[in-house]
């Protein structure tokens, strides 16, 4: 809600002073703060506990709907355009995220593949390694699970969709493939979870007691099919979303080279026809020696 709130303020603040911000991107960050809340306090947060399909919506939301909204509202962006920065060499709040934005640390994590290995990866180490269970067991394992998948949605959704600053993004060919391959090894995982019977984090869930009509490995199995279906929505979405920010890449490129030769009266076009010309001269005087 603070967030929410911050993000309102600067907006109206830039819209006072006669600077211009998209409406949509506010109308994004808002939508992502809505999700976040939902997916922590509604619902799936609830029943996650006592239902591991459940836990499945949870975990999935989290990690590929909720970040989306919210790398589409650019708030680093917004950060830097609503605040000063500071000249007698003390460090405010955009001092402080801009400091964060570009540590090593940070950097590494927000690294294209990195972000992709980290945001598959997590599945496999979180479910198959044990720790799932602490997650549920203590109330800080739950909290350092939400924390740590939306931070890993987040950055990756930077890496491909984002404008914030602190991220190399690779060429849009490139970004099309990192979200094919990591969107596969989703429903690898999916598909992992519906054929195995063997229950994860076993000593919970298989010891719950609730009568819900289906046993828990069957419980788990529909997760697995969650776990794969969930996810085709938002790879849809973002897939367009790199579609569309290629084609505007184009286009403002094409008008960059456009400009450019204005500027110049269609110098490098002219001296490419003199050099063609020069060419043709030169083949035609040797064949005029051979002769």
């Amino acid at each position: 809600v603070g967030t929410s709130i911050a993000y309102i303020v600067a907006f109206v603040d830039l819209r006072r002073r006669g600077d211009r911000w998209p409406v949509l991107r506010l109308i994004s960050w808002l939508i992502g703060m809505v999700f976040l809340i939902y997916v922590t306090s509604g619902g799936p947060r609830v029943y996650g506990e006592v239902q591991f399909s459940s836990h499945m919506i949870e975990h999935m939301l989290l990690v590929m709907l909720v970040p989306l909204p919210m790398v589409l509202g650019a708030p680093i962006t917004m950060l830097m355009r609503a605040t000063k920065a500071r000249r007698d060499g003390s460090a405010g709040v955009r001092e402080w995220v801009l400091w964060l934005v570009h540590t090593p640390y940070l950097r590494f994590f927000a690294h294209p593949i990195v972000a992709s290995v980290n945001f598959a990866g997590s599945l496999i180490v979180f479910y198959y390694s044990g720790i799932m269970y602490y997650a549920l067991d203590t109330h800080i394992g739950h909290e350092l699970m939400i924390a740590h998948f939306l931070g890993a949605g987040y950055l990756f959704a930077q890496a491909l969709i984002g404008i914030d600053p602190g991220v190399k993004r690779p060429a849009y060919p490139l970004r099309l493939v990192m979200l094919l391959v990591t969107m596969a090894f989703h429903a690898f995982f999916g598909i992992s979870l519906m054929s195995s019977n063997v229950l994860i984090a076993g000593d919970w869930f298989g010891n719950i007691g609730a009568d819900w009509g289906y046993t828990a490995i069957e419980d788990q199995q529909l997760g697995g099919g969650i776990a794969w279906g969930i996810g085709e929505f938002p790879t849809l979405f973002v897939a367009i979303m790199v579609a569309v920010q290629w084609a505007k890449s184009s286009d403002r490129e094409a008008k960059r080279i456009d400009r450019r030769e204005n500027r110049t009266d269609d110098a490098e076009l002219r001296a490419y026809n003199e050099m063609l010309a020069s060419m043709a001269e030169r083949d035609s005087k040797l064949d005029h020696r051979r002769r």
